[in-house]
């Protein structure tokens, strides 16, 4: 039975890589993607090592793969963050159908 929420977990996570990885393909521009591979990844990727987990009990193989949902759950949005903020102070345009930007906001507030 447990075997079985494992490979539930782990189809579940697959189905967000999937469509992460699809995101970073079809949006337009670099916020957009971020929004789609930080889901993807925590999402997804968090699913299948928790499956992973599951599958394999406690042991070597599950304490490290919950360890690593541990690690990408606190990487991962911290990650994107930089990137996303780096990418805005550098200059990187907003897809012209953006209708807020809560940087430029908080730009104006520190100048």
């Amino acid at each position: 039975m447990i075997d079985t929420i494992g490979l539930v977990f782990i189809g579940f996570g697959l189905a967000f890589d999937f469509l992460g990885c699809l995101g970073l393909v079809r949006l337009p521009d670099v916020y957009n993607r971020l929004q789609a591979s930080t889901k993807c990844v925590t999402l997804g990727t968090c699913s299948i090592l928790f499956g992973t987990f599951l599958i394999a009990g406690i042991n070597g193989l599950g304490i490290k793969a919950l360890l690593c949902i541990v690690f990408v759950a606190l990487t991962s949005p911290v990650a994107a963050h930089a990137i996303s903020r780096a990418s805005h102070r550098g200059g990187v345009k907003l897809w012209k159908g953006t209708v807020v930007d809560r940087y430029a906001d908080d730009q104006e507030g520190e100048a």
